[in-house]
């Protein structure tokens, strides 16, 4: 298939700006409902899973976390599980001895210092083991409602660069730009919807460049035609 011919770059702020709007509205149009993908029923199980991704897909999390939440159904029991038996049930998550020791102290955390609620700010989310910016943004965004950053994973990555709405590397530097262009009611669900895209659509190992409502707005080098 031939590379698709290069698209011109708007030159000015507006231009710009409009040019983020249609790419905000093609996303709504294709993804108008989308959610996490990784299932949970509380905050706790929102926050574990999030660890449990890490490297690793959230279809392989969602097959592991039912039997892990049901071996231990509240943060209180996780928090006084032994490891190695945590390490069976996450073991093919990848990493399972930190996944392991990070969920453990992540539930002492929440135990000992906030009373057994996961927090609901940035600020003590980034006390607990495990819970990064990132897992603090999947938490905060999706469980409280609380639009505090941009989930950045390798989907929202790769296909923000794509979009030039970015060309860091960095997922903190990404994160910034992003809040920087994206209207802040936008930040939670612009995630979600990136993240189905990447699933669906914008595959990283071969983009399927003709199904892809954002193709006239994209400006990666290998687009397909």
């Amino acid at each position: 298939m031939p590379r698709a011919r290069p698209v011109q770059k708007p030159k000015t702020a507006e231009e710009r700006t409009k040019r983020v709007s249609l790419i905000l509205r093609r996303l709504n149009k294709r993804y108008p409902d989308v959610e996490c993908a990784l299932n949970h029923n509380s905050a706790w199980e929102l926050l574990a899973a999030t660890i449990l991704s890490a490297q690793c897909t959230d279809k392989r999390v969602n097959m592991v976390t039912p039997d892990l939440f049901a071996a231990y159904p509240t943060v209180q029991d996780m928090a006084f599980a032994a490891q190695a038996d945590v390490e069976q049930l996450v073991k093919t998550t990848g990493f399972f001895r930190n996944k392991a020791k990070s969920l453990i102290g992540a539930a002492k955390g929440v135990v000992d210092r906030f009373g057994g609620e996961v927090p609901s700010n940035m600020d003590d989310m980034l006390t607990l083991p495990g819970a990064a910016r990132k897992t603090a943004n999947v938490v905060l965004g999706t469980w409280y409602k609380k639009p505090t950053g941009v989930v950045v994973d390798t989907h929202v990555a790769r296909i923000a660069k794509r979009l030039d709405l970015t060309q860091a590397t960095d997922p903190k530097k990404i994160e910034q730009d992003l809040m920087q262009v994206l209207p802040k009611k936008r930040w939670i669900l612009f995630s979600h919807q990136i993240i189905w895209h990447g699933r669906e659509v914008c595959v990283a190992r071969r983009p399927r460049c003709g199904e892809c409502s954002l193709a006239d707005l994209c400006y990666s080098s290998d687009k397909l035609a």
